[in-house]
């Protein structure tokens, strides 16, 4: 893609991006969507407050009486929301009394502006923000009788806990809030559509239980196999960072993930990738680069029909060569058996396109991509 297209249309025109975010979906659409993207959202889960769960008071009243050596915040929202439920129940002063008298960990800046807006001062926060490096931490220092408070993501944390445990920690979970199931699963189930019928071009995710449950959700409806191919071959999913990966990975997906695990450097990494993955063919003296529901012609972005682009990505796999109209019939999503249909999906296209001379028919044959003369070496094995 030229920088010029960049500028006029934003680095992620054409292409749509799967959102199943809860907490700050609107931030990440909009800095999608301000690049170009169309935005499919669908909130792969929502998060239950533990205000009035016995789990979470009768930790509360446990660390109080029984005081932790280290407590580990992992989360801002959650550590928030841990005081916010202890004030509810009048243990407010003495949950922040007994956190003055321990050593506190802050998984990252957002923890850290958490607790120090609570009257507390962490006493070290990793630069990676990364579980694994305040994990490193512990067990360097000797975790052998100590008595650790964990204030919880939501699910457990993979192999953090049991590493502590198996260095002779005693580990007391703080569950503060939980991921669950989303009230509507309508939005998810067509957010699982679209990636099955590669209309989308990415997914983002940006917590671990987010993408667990989008696997739970296809599983249940008997299509998990079949998401993982879309996410294995045609579909990016493109992770906030190598924690939310591990439900995906566990499947043996490739993931992406910027080297800072933030929304904005996740938008740049997409802006990267997905024109990157994009076909570009010099066809009849111009240049056309294919993407999710659009193509730039020249630089300029032409919006094409769900059965055009059906239609152009199956000539675009054999640059230069007939395609026959039965083949391309059969691209065509729900055409039936009149080739018509071909010829007709075939105008509309070569109309969206702008320059009905990239396409040429052959008679009684098909139809094939005009590829310019230089280019057809480069294509042929393509």
């Amino acid at each position: 893609m030229h920088p010029n297209d960049q500028q006029e249309h934003g680095p992620l025109a054409g292409f749509t991006v799967g959102v199943t975010a809860a907490r700050r979906a609107e931030e990440l659409g909009a800095l999608l969507a301000r690049r170009g993207a169309s935005v499919l959202h669908a909130p792969a889960l929502r998060i239950v407050p533990l205000s009035d769960d016995g789990e979470l008071l009768a930790a509360t009243e446990e660390l109080i009486a029984h005081a932790p050596d280290v407590v580990v915040a992992t989360t801002a929202i959650g550590f928030r929301g841990w005081v916010e439920a202890a004030d509810g129940w009048g243990l407010g002063e003495a949950l922040l009394d007994r956190l003055r008298g321990v050593e506190l960990l802050a998984r990252g800046p957002k923890v850290k502006g958490a607790i120090r807006a609570a009257g507390l001062t962490e006493e070290w926060s990793p630069s990676s923000e990364s579980m694994a490096e305040v994990l490193d931490r512990l067990l360097g220092q000797g975790v052998e009788g100590r008595r650790i408070a964990l204030q919880l993501h939501g699910e457990p944390l993979p192999g953090f806990v049991e590493a502590l445990r198996e260095g002779g920690a005693d580990v007391v979970g703080v569950p503060v809030y939980r991921w669950m199931p989303p009230e509507d699963l309508a939005p998810l189930d067509r957010l699982i559509d679209a990636t099955l019928g590669r209309s989308v071009d990415a997914l983002t995710f940006t917590s671990a239980p987010a993408a667990a449950s989008l696997l739970n959700r296809a599983a249940e409806r008997g299509q998990r196999d079949e998401l993982l191919d879309a996410l294995r071959h045609d579909v990016l999913p493109a992770c906030v960072g190598p924690v939310t990966a591990l439900p995906l990975q566990s499947h043996g997906l490739d993931t992406s993930w910027p080297e800072r695990f933030r929304l904005g450097p996740l938008v740049q990494l997409l802006c990267l990738e997905l024109p990157a993955r994009a076909r570009t063919l010099h066809l009849a003296g111009h240049r056309v680069e294919i993407r999710g529901h659009a193509a730039l012609v020249d630089g300029e972005l032409r919006a094409v029909p769900p059965a055009g682009m059906s239609l152009l990505r199956t000539l675009a796999r054999r640059p230069g060569w007939v395609v026959a109209r039965a083949e391309l019939l059969r691209a065509l999503p729900g055409a039936g058996r009149d080739e018509h249909a071909v010829e007709t999906a075939m105008a509309r296209l070569r109309t969206a396109l702008g320059t009905p001379k990239l396409i040429q028919t052959v008679v009684k044959r098909g139809y094939r991509l005009a590829v310019d003369p230089a280019s057809e070496s480069k294509y042929a094995d393509a």
